[in-house]
C-alpha cells in the first residue's frame, strides 16, 4: 500500500496556534477523518492508519485504537478491524512528542497531584510551558524532564540531568505528555499524562469539551451583561501573526466559545469568571478584548494602559502601582475537572488566586 494513495478521500483539523513566548496551540492533539474507497481491500485498521498518518508509530496507533479515539463508521473499533471500501474512520490523535531535544533542568513544580498515570500542576506566571524557538530552557517541559528522568547509577555524585533528552523519550516507562497549554503569563492548573495511553484518553477528553476548565480574570470596566457567552471565531491575526484575533465572519479562524459571569465589579474594573467549551489560542484574552473588557494589564491586547479615566492623575497612578505588582495579565486557570483515564473517577482540583492578583483585586476593593 502506498504511502499517500490516491483512493482515500481525507480530512485534517488540526488545532494550532501559538500562544506568548512562541510556544504552540493549547490543545495538543489533532482530528483525522478517512472516507475509504469503495475499492480498497480489506485491512487491519491499525496498519490503515500507521501507513496514512505522518509520524504515527504502530505503537502510538494501538494505544490511541485502545483509548476509544478510533471509530470506524461512527463506532469504536479494535486493532484488528478489516478497514473497507465505504469505511468513515474517525481519529482523534494526541501529536507526537518527539520534537526537540530537550535539557533536563532542576526547576521547582508545584504539584497538587499525581499518580501512576498523571500529573496536575500548578503553573507560575511567567514560566513558558513548552521549548520553542527563543525558549529552549526554564520552561514547564525541562522541568518535567528533571523530575520524572530516574537516577543513572553511573551519575553517582554528577549531575544526573546532563544528558540531553526527546521529549517524549521512555523515561524508565514514563513518557510526559501536555494535554492542554496556558499562555506564558497565565498561572494555575494543568494536566500532564504520564504514559501514552492516559495521554490518548485524556486528549479524547479534551477534544469531546468534557474537560471542565474555569478561569478568574481581572478585566477593565464591567460587561454589559453580568453573565454571558462570546461565540465569536478566533484566529490568527491578519495584521500581527504573534497575535490572535476574533472574527465575526464565519470563514476566518476556528470556532471558540466562552461562557463568562461577573462575580466583583469595582466601577472601573470587574472580576470575572470564565468557562471554556472551547480551547483556542488566547480565547479567553481575545473574547474579553472583543466585548470591550480586556484583560487588566494584558500587554498584548492593550490592557497594560490605563483603560479608564485616563484624566485623573490620582487615578493614573493608582494603575501604575497595580501593573508593578501584577506585571501580566491578571489571568489564573482556578479549577479544573476530568475523568480519571485509568479509574474512571471523576478528579476536581482549584487553586488559589496567586498573591499577584489577590494584592491588586483588595486594592480594587479597597478604592471601591
Amino acid at each position: 500500500m502506498q504511502k499517500d494513495p490516491d483512493n482515500i478521500q481525507k480530512e485534517k483539523d488540526v488545532l494550532d496556534g501559538s500562544q506568548s513566548g512562541g510556544t504552540p496551540s493549547e490543545e495538543l492533539f489533532e482530528h483525522h477523518k478517512f472516507v475509504v474507497d469503495k475499492g480498497q481491500e480489506p485491512i487491519r485498521v491499525d496498519r490503515f492508519l500507521v501507513t496514512h498518518i505522518a509520524n504515527a508509530t504502530r505503537t502510538r496507533i494501538q494505544y490511541t485504537i485502545e483509548a476509544g479515539n478510533v471509530l470506524a463508521n461512527g463506532k469504536a473499533v479494535k486493532s484488528n478491524y478489516k478497514v473497507k471500501g465505504g469505511d468513515v474512520l474517525t481519529i482523534v490523535l494526541a501529536f507526537p512528542r518527539k520534537e526537540i531535544n530537550i535539557l533536563p533542568e532542576n526547576i521547582p513544580i508545584d504539584i497538587v497531584y499525581e499518580d501512576a498515570d498523571l500529573i496536575v500542576i500548578n503553573k507560575k506566571a511567567g514560566m513558558v510551558v513548552h521549548p520553542a524557538y527563543g525558549n529552549y530552557t526554564g520552561t514547564l517541559v525541562n522541568a518535567l524532564l528533571y523530575y520524572l528522568t530516574p537516577p543513572q547509577p553511573s551519575q553517582k555524585g554528577k549531575e544526573k540531568h546532563a544528558k540531553i533528552l526527546p521529549f517524549g523519550e521512555d523515561l524508565g516507562g514514563v513518557r510526559p505528555g501536555l494535554v492542554h497549554r496556558l499562555d506564558k503569563e497565565t498561572s494555575g492548573l494543568m494536566i500532564v499524562a504520564k504514559n501514552e495511553l492516559a495521554l490518548a484518553r485524556l486528549a479524547k477528553e479534551m477534544f469531546d469539551r468534557k474537560i471542565s476548565r474555569r478561569y478568574q480574570a481581572l478585566v477593565w470596566g464591567e460587561p454589559k451583561e453580568k453573565e454571558g457567552t462570546v461565540n465569536i471565531n478566533i484566529g490568527r491575526s491578519l495584521s500581527d501573526r504573534k497575535k490572535m484575533a476574533a472574527f465575526a465572519d464565519a470563514n476566518h479562524g476556528k470556532i471558540a466559545i466562552t461562557h463568562y459571569k461577573v462575580l466583583e465589579s469595582f466601577r472601573y474594573v470587574s472580576l470575572i469568571e470564565c468557562k471554556l467549551e472551547t480551547g483556542r489560542t488566547h480565547q479567553i484574552r481575545v473574547h474579553m478584548k472583543f466585548i470591550g473588557n480586556t484583560i487588566f494589564g494584558d500587554r498584548d491586547y492593550g490592557g497594560d494602559k490605563v483603560l479608564k479615566n485616563s484624566a485623573n492623575t490620582t487615578f493614573k497612578q493608582f494603575v501604575e502601582k497595580c501593573f508593578s505588582i501584577c506585571h501580566r495579565q491578571a489571568l489564573h486557570a482556578k479549577y479544573l475537572s476530568f475523568t480519571h483515564p485509568t479509574t474512571k473517577k471523576l478528579m476536581e482540583f482549584e487553586s488559589d488566586l496567586p498573591e499577584d492578583m489577590k494584592t491588586v483585586i483588595e486594592m480594587w476593593r479597597k478604592r471601591d
